[in-house]
Order: C-alpha cells, then structure tokens, then sequence
C-alpha cells in the first residue's frame, strides 16, 4: 500500500499526525527516503545519526503500540511490511 492509502486507513480525522499509528507510518516513509539518500551518498554520517534516530523512535513507538493495542499493532506490521 501507498504511504497515503495507509495514512487515511489509520488516521482517526483527517489532520491527525500525532496519533502513534499515523507517526510509525510517517517515519517509515522517511526512513524509506534516507535509506535511499544513504545508498548514494555513503559518507553522509550526519544523516545516518538521523536515520537511527528515527528508527529507535519508531521501534518506541512500535513498543508502545503493542502494549496498548496488539491488534492494531499486528495490522500496521502487516500493512508497513516490517519485521517483528
């Protein structure tokens, strides 16, 4: 699915940004696109630093979506593609 797709799929209205579903989504797409910068510009550390920042608040985030709603937290996996 489409990083849209799942945004309008989980978002409780139409602004929401803040809710833990929509951030793990939001950083997934962002890690995607550093990922991609990081494979072509290999020396970039600052970005690096940067992109295991966001993978840590995204596992945090995952973490906490577990404990709270484990059937929200299977789907959004399952969507997002990413590993347990």
């Amino acid at each position: 699915m489409s990083i849209k797709k799942l945004l309008v799929k989980y978002q409780t209205h139409d602004k929401d940004t803040g809710s833990s579903k929509t951030q793990v989504i939001i950083l997934t797409s962002e890690i995607g696109n550093l990922a991609k910068h990081l494979k072509e510009h290999k020396k970039d550390f600052d970005s690096r630093v940067g992109l295991l920042k966001m993978v840590g608040k995204r596992r945090k985030l995952l973490n906490y979506l577990q404990k709270t709603e484990k059937d929200a937290y299977e789907t959004l996996i399952k969507d997002l593609g990413l590993r347990k």
